[in-house]
């Protein structure tokens, strides 16, 4: 009879890959800010709200910390670098104010995780104790990671489009969510379970938005591409107008 030790295990890789499929789940939006070379109205909130969530599950699955969290500590430094190079590349295509805050935000976020991670495994002696203060402060920033996309959907009720709420995103992020909540809830971590169960209330509602703004977006979309048609004919006959005036 398969443990359930050897279930955790398979569930545990499975979520991996959904984990890593949620870090890559981005790429689209970020080949359109190089592209472009503007993040638009795109926001950095997520990506640097992911990027602290993955640094303190790295603290909390480090030996020193929490024992025998190798999938947790893996899939976490993987995310870390992912979210590091999102981070990077959205300040490379921002400019002023906002550049300047991004860059905030982030060279305090990796104080932040740095200072916390050395005064618990400095102060405290036990795993039990470093696992208690780190797990609680995962909770409250892998709920933060969940809670991020909020901006964005308040944008997308207001504007009746969810152009800049990816789909990938919010179904990458549901199913991560699943999988990381049955993993934990087979050898109950409350640390773990916590923010993902959050995680998969806030996907399913960014999918309920999917639902309900898909048609407007599609409409959206349609009139802003009809619009710059109309613009680029009437460029083109000016420019023989022109043309034909300076042959005259």
């Amino acid at each position: 009879m398969i443990s359930a030790e050897t279930i955790r295990t398979v569930v545990g890789i499975i979520g991996n890959g959904l984990s890593l499929i949620l870090f890559l789940s981005p790429l689209p939006t970020f080949r359109r800010i190089c592209k472009t070379k503007s993040v638009e109205q795109f926001s950095a909130a997520p990506y640097l709200a992911t990027l602290l969530n993955c640094m303190f599950w790295v603290v909390y699955g480090l030996p020193l910390v929490h024992p025998k969290s190798t999938l947790v500590l893996t899939i976490n430094g993987t995310g870390t670098a992912i979210e590091l190079v999102y981070v990077v590349l959205f300040l490379a295509h921002s400019q002023g104010k906002q550049r300047r805050r991004v860059l905030g935000l982030l060279a305090l976020e990796i104080a932040f995780v740095g200072l916390v991670a050395g005064l618990v495994i400095g102060l405290l002696q036990t795993h039990e104790r470093r696992s208690l203060v780190v797990g609680v402060i995962c909770i409250v920033f892998g709920t933060m990671m969940y809670v991020a996309p909020l901006a964005v959907m308040k944008l997308v009720i207001q504007t009746k489009s969810v152009e800049y709420m990816p789909l990938f995103l919010s179904l990458a992020s549901f199913f991560n969510g699943v999988c990381w909540t049955a993993y934990a809830l087979l050898r109950f971590d409350l640390f773990i379970t916590i923010p993902n169960s959050l995680g998969i209330f806030f996907s399913v509602a960014q999918l309920v938005l999917h639902m309900l703004y898909y048609k407007s977006t599609k409409q959206q979309l349609e009139a802003r591409k009809k619009t710059t048609e109309i613009d680029l004919t009437e460029v083109v006959v000016k420019g023989e107008a022109a043309q034909q005036n300076g042959r005259h």
